[in-house]
């Protein structure tokens, strides 16, 4: 079943255009990645998807409805959004900044609702920062504060997330945490994931559905099986890859690459 479709959709800033012209359908209830080169149009792309940029062309349809014609708060009731780089005022604490992610559902003067502190306290406890909750922002490593923003979108209480590079910056260990909380949510809570990933080895092992990229069109689509071929990572990146299966997922991975040479 499809949630997302995206429909001939271009998008670019002023004249230029970083997307051209490109068609795919995301599933529901799985983990679905981009992947690309730099400046290829992931970020670009999952902006349009997040109704964050306009399209040029095209359109973006939520569960068959036109994105950009929905209302914001109708949009941020069924999606969550983490962008590349979320920062957030100092002094702020873990508890104060998940709570943003109720401002969706509040009305009048905005006050919390017994409903909304359900939803806060869940989401700081199922991101396992409940030890962390009066602690300021500033005050935690790299990898707890990304769990901090991934906690805010889940208040939003929203059954789609859709992160930009969410691991970005952080060390093995964490990336790892951060992709395995993202997994445990989708099988456990349903939530349709879609994200960024830099890692192509990450993003075979967690994703179910994965969109290669190249110059802002799209390459292949589908299962990582079919997406994760050497054929297909020399027309994405331009590298000779030699492939392998990952132990934890049954799925294709890069164990080593050259550089691509054409005869």
């Amino acid at each position: 079943m499809t949630v997302i479709e995206i429909e001939h959709v271009a998008v670019g800033y002023s004249s230029t255009t970083i997307v051209n012209d490109l068609s795919v359908k995301i599933p529901k209830g799985k983990i679905s990645t981009i992947i690309g080169p730099n400046g290829c149009g992931k970020s670009t792309l999952l902006k349009a998807v997040a109704r964050v940029m306009k399209t040029q062309s095209g359109a973006v349809y939520l569960d068959g409805k036109a994105i950009h014609q929905l209302k914001t708060k109708e949009v941020a009731k069924r999606m969550a959004i983490l962008p590349q780089t979320a920062t957030a005022p100092n002094g702020l604490t873990v508890f104060e900044l998940v709570s943003y992610g109720r401002f969706p559902h509040q009305t009048g003067f905005g006050t919390l609702q017994k409903e909304d502190y359900e939803y806060i306290h869940w989401a700081i406890d199922v991101t396992g920062l409940r030890e962390f909750s009066d602690r300021p922002i500033e005050a935690l490593s790299g990898g707890q504060r990304q769990r901090v923003w991934i906690a805010m979108a889940l208040a939003q209480g929203t059954d789609i997330l859709v992160l930009d590079e969410p691991t970005t910056y952080l060390d093995l260990a964490h990336q790892l945490d951060i992709l395995l909380l993202l997994q445990k949510l989708n099988e456990e809570e349903g939530r349709t994931i879609v994200m960024v990933l830099h890692d192509l080895n990450h993003a075979s092992r967690f994703s179910h559905f994965m969109i290669a990229m190249r110059s802002g069109q799209l390459i292949v689509d589908g299962h990582p099986q079919e997406v994760m071929t050497r054929g297909h990572l020399q027309k994405v990146f331009s590298i000779d890859a030699e492939m392998a299966v990952c132990p934890y997922s049954n799925n294709p991975i890069c164990l080593s690459y050259q550089l691509y040479k054409k005869d």
